[in-house]
């Protein structure tokens, strides 16, 4: 993530915690990300040169005005007049990723060979939040039948790969390496 966009996030962030908003915008910023992403023709119409900057303004006060509140309405309008429409979504992950840092939640990515029972789950969940500084973890589970068994999991920029296909790999490369005379 650029550093503009995090700059625009920071400024969203102290917006929040100004007016003692952070959940509202927090919720706010999910949506119109999804909405950004779901609606190509969105961003398509915002980053179009032969539409006026006024045109531009109206269709945003028109779409949403009415459904967020008054910050986020003005920060809407602050990227479009900045021209950094484009980078929407970009700007609102690193905003969410501001406030997941603010409430010391971690982001987890769990792919294990076969489905996890909630359980496993919950186990997962408890270990990361021992070993770790984060008081809670927003988790995200997926299944890949390759791993043969085991899992990979991700958080920020560590992995901790405990996957039998990866285990194998290292098998393989080891066994490469012995000499046979």
């Amino acid at each position: 993530m650029g550093t503009v966009n995090r700059i625009y996030g920071d400024a969203l962030m102290e917006a929040a915690r100004e007016k003692n908003k952070t959940d509202c915008l927090t919720r706010e910023a999910e949506v119109l990300g999804e909405i950004w992403k779901a609606n190509p023709e969105l961003p398509a119409f915002l980053e179009n040169p032969n539409v006026t900057e006024e045109e531009k303004v109206s269709v945003l006060k028109g779409i949403f005005e009415e459904r967020v509140s008054p910050e986020m309405m003005e920060f809407l309008l602050v990227i479009l007049h900045k021209g950094r429409q484009k980078a929407v979504p970009d700007i609102l992950d690193a905003f969410l990723e501001r406030v997941m840092e603010e409430k010391k939640t971690g982001t987890a990515w769990v792919i294990s060979a076969a489905e996890l029972t909630m359980e496993q789950k919950e186990q997962v969940r408890g270990k990361l939040l021992a070993s770790t500084s984060w008081k809670e973890f927003q988790m995200h589970f997926a299944v890949d039948p390759s791993l043969i068994g085991g899992m990979v999991i991700r958080v920020g920029d560590r992995v901790a790969d405990s996957s039998i296909r990866t285990q194998l790999c290292r098998l393989e490369q080891s066994l490469q390496q012995i000499r046979l005379d």
